[in-house]
């Protein structure tokens, strides 16, 4: 594959990545600020949903791509911003994975919860707030990561 189609697929799902994340993100955390229990249901299921069919996806491309291009372009492995860009990477995935955990056990929580018209428990807000601050790590990385995708400074 050349050097462009691989470079479009790598910005392709990497704006997959990140635009699901957020996407995802402010969807879930209004719904459940918004304490309806069966909004939250609904979308808690579809963000679990977007992580499997997008996320999940797009996890697996961007190193392939992303190894591809440095191996078309020629760059070493040892370059800082590609190592601070694998790093951080790491780092977001490292916060990812607890996430969907979470994600899977507060949607079981909310169709629960919705289906006995009932609030939701204390562990779900609990597990909500565990979930906004692994959020906060992994949207940063990745913002750095773009940047230095772009930038790929010396």
């Amino acid at each position: 594959m050349d050097y462009l189609t691989v470079k479009w697929l790598h910005i392709l799902s990497s704006t997959f990545l990140f635009g699901t994340g957020i996407g995802s993100a402010f969807y879930m955390l209004f719904a459940s600020l918004s304490r309806d229990v069966r909004a939250i249901a609904v979308v808690v299921r579809y963000v679990v949903l977007a992580d499997w069919l997008f996320t999940t996806t797009t996890i697996i491309i961007q190193p392939l791509t992303g190894f591809y291009l440095i191996h078309l372009a020629g760059f070493p492995l040892t370059s800082k911003w590609i190592v601070w860009s694998i790093a951080l990477y790491f780092l977001a995935g490292a916060c990812w994975l607890p996430v969907v955990w979470l994600q899977i056990r507060m949607r079981r929580l909310a169709r629960e919860a919705a289906e006995k018209d009932v609030p939701l428990p204390a562990v779900y807000w609990r597990y909500l707030r565990i979930w906004v601050i692994l959020g906060i790590p992994a949207f940063f990385s990745l913002v750095v990561v773009f940047y230095l995708m772009v930038a790929k400074p010396a």
